[in-house]
Order: structure tokens, then C-alpha cells, then sequence
């Protein structure tokens, strides 16, 4: 329960299931991923993005080895990267205790029962969202209850055109009765999306077994994606690798829009690698770092 709804955050179902999957086979207990080293966890992590999250699942394991599971709502909060939602979440689904929990599915429900204009976002709303949840919470079954609301959010009362006919509460909801359903909740306008443009470089040395690539590190003490790998960039490898282009694709991360166009080519044993602080890795290594997914998309294009 704890492992889905940290996945979860900000995330889509579909893309979290084989991420899931994969993270239960690996780690079959909360033991053995307290046991594992932060570079595999982040590996197995590759691609989920806000990887914040990993390194936060992998604290928090480390605290449930040491002091054991959490029993109330309390020590689940206390966990490290859990919030006031999922600490809801996990105690009432979990461990059947009273705790309503308010995502942004139970949000939009609410917001229209209620036919509450209050930005969403706003810390008075979220307050008040909170206490329409406690007030509507069925102290006796609150696991289900609450995953009820977030199903008749996520199926039907969802974004722009509810499924009002389908409604199970529709003749308590008081938007439905004043007809601006379609209008709530009320979002802050989204910050406009960037468009960057990106030159990545796949720089290979030998063949075979014996394949090697070309990577880089980020910083340790960077906000986002600290420690992990990544192709170097075109610009930094000028006079050192002769590149030819071999394949474009777009990808997005948050209000950022790159254009990346991959770069091929190939350079001696030293090259730039004390000029970059890279590394010469092996292909068949990949799948156990952490990489970026920009580098991932960009060694799995056609023709890289």
C-alpha cells in the first residue's frame, strides 16, 4: 500500500503498474529495500520521474527496519516523503483508521457537492477541503470510503464534462443543482510550457561484449536528478568527437518541452573524459544506474 501510493504521486496508474511490478520482484520485503544501495534503487526508478520519491521510499524503509511498521497515523506521517495525504491513504486503506484522504480526485467531488469556487490550491480551500472529507468520512469502513471518492472522482465526476447522469450522489451535489459542474473546481492558470531545445551526444568505444558509452554525472548537490547519468552534451564534445545526427524525438518534464536531437559518434580512450568527469560504461551495465530518461529514449531511438 505504502510503495503504490508513493508511486503514485503525480503519476498515472498505467505508467506505474511494470514499475511496481518490477519493485516487488526486486525488493520482496521492506527489509531488502533498506538493505539496497541508493544507485539500485534509482535504477530500478529510472523513468518514473520525481526521483525525490525513491530516495525518500529508501529513507523511509530505512526507518521502518529500525523502529518497525507504523501502527497510527502519527508514525506513518512521520515517514520520510509522506504527506498528509498519503499518511491518510495508507492508515485508513491500510490499517483501517479514520483518516479521510483528499487528492486531487476527491478535490474535484468535493469542489461540486459543495459548489465551492475556491481556488484548489489556496491553503484556506485545502483546509477547508479537508474538513468537508472528515465530515462525509464513514468512521466504520474509512479504507473503502475513501477509495470510493477517489474512483467516483477518477471515473465519474472528472475533469470538464462529469458524467452527472451516472452519478451515484448526484441528487446531493449542489454544482449539478445550480449547473456549473462543468466549471469547478476553480485551477490556478498553469505556468506557460518552455520549449528547449537539446544536443545530446552518444560517444561509443569497442563493439560486441566489450561496448562502451560515453556518460556524465550530475551533481550530488543538484534539486533534480542528483547523481544520476546522462549523455554528455554535443556542444561540450566540439574538436573532440566527429558527430553525425541519427535521430529526434520531443519529451517533456513538468513546463519544460526539449526537442532532442542525438548526436553519434565516436572518440579515443581519453578524449574528453577527464574534461567532463565521465565515464566509459558498458551497455550491458545501463540497466543497473540510475539514467536519465532522455538519455534512456536517446539510446533506445532508431539508429543510436
Amino acid at each position: 500500500m505504502w510503495l503504490s501510493e508513493i508511486m503514485l504521486q503525480q503519476t498515472r496508474v498505467e505508467t506505474v503498474i511494470p514499475y511496481y511490478a518490477r519493485f516487488r520482484e526486486r525488493f520482496p520485503s521492506v527489509a531488502a529495500l533498506a538493505a539496497a544501495e541508493e544507485g539500485e534503487v534509482l535504477a530500478l526508478w529510472s523513468g518514473l520521474g520525481y526521483y525525490s520519491r525513491a530516495r525518500n521510499l529508501h529513507r523511509a524503509a530505512k526507518q521502518i527496519a529500525a523502529a518497525g511498521a507504523p501502527a497510527d497515523y502519527e508514525s506513518v506521517r512521520a515517514l520520510a516523503g509522506v504527506g498528509p495525504y498519503t499518511a491518510a491513504a495508507i492508515s485508513s486503506i491500510a490499517l483501517d483508521l479514520a483518516h479521510a484522504a483528499v487528492d486531487g480526485n476527491v478535490v474535484r467531488v468535493l469542489s461540486r457537492v459543495h459548489n465551492d469556487a475556491s481556488e484548489i490550491t489556496a491553503p484556506a480551500a485545502r483546509r477547508q477541503w479537508n474538513e468537508y472529507a472528515a465530515g462525509l468520512l464513514d468512521r466504520r469502513r474509512p479504507g473503502d470510503f475513501n477509495q470510493a471518492m477517489m474512483e467516483l472522482g477518477a471515473t465519474v465526476c472528472v475533469p470538464r464534462i462529469p458524467l452527472c447522469g451516472a452519478c451515484p450522489v448526484r441528487e446531493f451535489c449542489q454544482a449539478r443543482a445550480a449547473g456549473t459542474e462543468r466549471e469547478l473546481p476553480v485551477k490556478r492558470r498553469q505556468a506557460e510550457t518552455r520549449q528547449v531545445c537539446l544536443d545530446v551526444a552518444i560517444v561509443t568505444k569497442n563493439a560486441g561484449r566489450n561496448a562502451r558509452v560515453f556518460l556524465v554525472r550530475r551533481a550530488a548537490d543538484e534539486r533534480r536528478l542528483a547523481g544520476f547519468w546522462e549523455l554528455p552534451e554535443k556542444a561540450q564534445l566540439e574538436g573532440v568527437a566527429r558527430l553525425e545526427k541519427v535521430a529526434e524525438f520531443r519529451h517533456q518534464i513538468v513546463n519544460d518541452r526539449f526537442h532532442v536531437r542525438v548526436w553519434r559518434g565516436r572518440m579515443g580512450e581519453s578524449g574528453a573524459a577527464g574534461m567532463l568527469r565521465g565515464k566509459w560504461i558498458a551497455r550491458a551495465e545501463l540497466a543497473q544506474i540510475p539514467l536519465t530518461t532522455i538519455a534512456r529514449k536517446a539510446l533506445a531511438a532508431p539508429s543510436s
